[in-house]
């Protein structure tokens, strides 16, 4: 399939998101990767991982890149050799991508019941708003997820943790958009952050306000 969305927050900022329909064969056949990204898509176990992996090529191609344009630095964060600020997802059959003149984060996730289960490990001042007993709940748990770790992926610094360093403001589903801030050795950084739902998925990204 091709492009599914693409979302303007700013004139300096593009999102864009794909929907995984195609084979992997069908993703591989156009894209050309560099010999050590080739040897490490041959090499995944899972064809959703390989599929995932490729769909972020074709992301790239959106925005008028190659897989060569694309490195990570020693913590793992993406950086484009323009200089041009870059955060990457996928998750299942979605994958998705922002480019920004800004620092910026983007995470998709599925929604899944299991996210309660373990609600106690990324967040406690949200547990102030939020109820069990809520009918979002779970989406509300989702969207908290996918904006701490677009905050995460943003700050790329070693030891933040989403329960000690990142809270979310109060939100409604309606309002798709919140703000969050990050916490972190007796400084504080405040981010605008939105977030949208497609397919039973969550989308967030956060940019600094």
């Amino acid at each position: 399939m091709p492009l599914y969305k693409t979302l303007n927050p700013n004139s300096q900022t593009t999102v864009k998101i794909w929907k995984i329909t195609e084979s992997y064969n069908d993703l591989l056949q156009p894209i050309k990767l560099k010999p050590e990204n080739l040897k490490r898509v041959l090499g995944m176990k899972s064809e959703l991982h390989q599929r995932g992996f490729l769909s972020v090529r074709h992301l790239l191609a959106e925005f008028g890149y190659t897989d060569s344009d694309l490195f990570y630095d020693e913590n793992g964060k993406p950086h484009l050799k323009d200089g041009k600020h870059i955060s990457i997802t996928h998750s299942f059959t979605f994958s998705g991508l922002v480019v920004s003149d800004f620092q910026v984060g983007i995470d998709i996730e599925k929604q899944r019941k299991k996210i309660g289960v373990i609600a106690h490990k990324f967040m406690e001042y949200e547990f102030q708003y939020l109820k069990v007993d809520e009918p979002d709940y779970i989406n509300k748990l989702t969207v908290i997820w996918c904006i701490k770790e677009s905050l995460y992926k943003l700050f790329a610094t070693p030891g933040l943790s989403f329960l000690q360093h990142t809270l979310v403001i109060p939100f409604t589903m309606d309002e798709e958009s919140t703000v969050a801030w990050i916490d972190y050795e007796d400084k504080k950084y405040r981010y605008s952050t939105t977030f949208l739902e497609f397919e039973g998925f969550t989308c967030a990204y956060a940019l600094p306000s």
